[in-house]
């Protein structure tokens, strides 16, 4: 389940309302913006955080492998087995 602050919730239901306003002309209460927000969580928040997830994973998987090639480039030539 995710969690949104109280602040946090008031902020994004503000910015229901105004893209309502703004896009369909239609005025929207705070109740009816705390529903879509519920709604949204509920059904598409997973979505979107199953994505950065993938995205942190991707993100250092390429920084181990920059890190591994940097490490690489450090070593230096001897003339002992390693």
């Amino acid at each position: 389940m995710i969690i949104i602050s109280r602040k946090n919730k008031d902020k994004i239901g503000q910015n229901l309302q105004d893209w309502f306003q703004d896009n369909l002309d239609q005025d929207i209460g705070s109740v009816d913006a705390e529903f879509l927000i519920d709604f949204f969580t509920e059904n598409f928040g997973g979505l979107y955080y199953n994505q950065a997830l993938k995205d942190v994973h991707s993100l250092i998987y390429e920084k181990t492998e920059s890190l591994a090639d940097n490490l690489y480039q450090l070593s230096k030539d001897t003339a002992f087995d390693e």
